[in-house]
C-alpha cells in the first residue's frame, strides 16, 4: 500500500513540470510526512464550464487542487468512510463499487517527491524511502470523488467534499521486499491519457496503463531506509528523508537486480 509520502515541491513548480495550471490558492505547503486525511495537491483535467456552470466540450484545462487524502463515495452517508479508502487497487478498482465511478471519468495525478514503505522485521519495522534519482516528482495514479451530504443542517460542507485514493500496484525488484505493493507510478508519455475526462477506464489507453511499472521508470528510481522518526505523523522535516544506517539487515539497492539473494 501508500500510506505515507513526501510532498514538498512548491505548487509553482509542480504547475510547470505537470503542465497545469495552479489552483491551490497558495494554500499548499511542503509536507515530509503525508498522512491519510490529509489535505493533498492533485492534478486533474477537466471541462471548462462558463458563468451557468455548462461544460465546454470543445476543451479541456489541466490544474492543481487540494484535495482530502481518502476517497468518500459520492453515495456514503458519512465522509468518515474515507478514512479507510486512501488506496485502491489497480486491478480491480474498475469493478468496485467505491471506485468505478471514479475510474470512469475522475482520474487523477498525485505528485509525489517520493513515498515510504515499511519492511517487517522480527523486532520492528523498518522504513524505506523511495524517490527519483533525478529529484523529478513522481507521478502517483489517482481517482478522485465529490462527496456532498443530503442533509447538512449545520453547514459543515456548504461546498461538499473532494477526496482522493492512490491506486496501488504489485511491487517490482527489491521494491518487493520491503512491500509486496507500490504506487501506481505514471511516466509523462500516460500522463494525457490518464487524465483524459472523456475517456473511460476500460479504454484500451487507460487500460493498459494499469500495470507494474517498467524497467526504465524503476531504473529512475533511488531506495534508501531512514529513521524510524516518519512512524509518526507529529514528525515532519527534512530529517525525515536522511539516509539511516542503523538497519540489521539492509537490501541490496540495485533496484532492477531483484530480491536479496539467499
Amino acid at each position: 500500500m501508500c500510506g505515507r509520502y513526501a510532498s514538498i515541491k512548491a505548487p509553482t513548480d509542480l504547475a510547470d513540470e505537470f503542465r497545469a495550471v495552479d489552483a491551490t490558492d497558495g494554500a499548499a505547503r511542503p509536507d515530509y510526512n503525508v498522512a491519510p486525511t490529509k489535505q493533498i495537491v492533485a492534478v486533474v483535467q477537466r471541462h471548462p464550464r462558463d458563468a451557468d456552470g455548462t461544460p465546454d466540450p470543445d476543451t479541456t484545462e489541466r490544474t492543481l487542487r487540494l484535495v482530502r487524502w481518502g476517497l468518500v463515495p459520492s453515495w456514503a452517508k458519512d465522509p468518515k468512510a474515507g478514512a479507510r479508502m486512501i488506496n485502491a487497487r489497480s486491478e480491480t478498482a474498475a469493478e468496485k463499487p467505491a471506485f468505478k465511478r471514479a475510474m470512469q471519468a475522475r482520474r487523477c495525478l498525485v505528485p509525489a517527491d517520493g513515498w515510504y514503505e515499511w519492511q517487517r522485521g522480527p523486532e520492528h519495522k523498518q522504513p524505506y524511502y523511495t524517490h527519483c534519482a533525478d529529484g523529478s516528482s513522481l507521478a502517483m495514479a489517482g481517482i478522485w470523488e465529490y462527496w456532498k451530504p443530503k442533509d447538512d443542517p449545520e453547514g459543515a460542507y456548504p461546498d461538499g467534499l473532494v477526496t482522493a485514493s492512490v491506486l496501488t500496484t504489485s511491487a517490482v525488484g527489491v521494491l518487493a521486499q520491503v512491500h509486496d505493493r507500490m504506487p501506481l507510478l505514471l511516466p509523462p508519455s500516460a500522463w494525457d491519457a490518464w487524465l483524459d475526462p472523456d475517456v473511460g477506464a476500460d479504454d484500451p489507453s487507460v487500460a493498459a496503463l494499469l500495470a507494474p511499472p517498467s524497467d526504465e521508470l524503476v531504473g529512475a528510481l533511488e531506495l534508501r531506509p531512514v529513521s524510524p522518526k516518519v512512524n509518526s505523523v507529529r514528525n515532519n522535516g527534512p530529517e525525515l528523508l536522511e539516509p539511516f544506517e542503523d538497519v540489521p539487515e539492509p537490501l541490496q539497492l540495485d533496484l532492477l537486480a531483484g530480491p536479496n539473494p539467499a
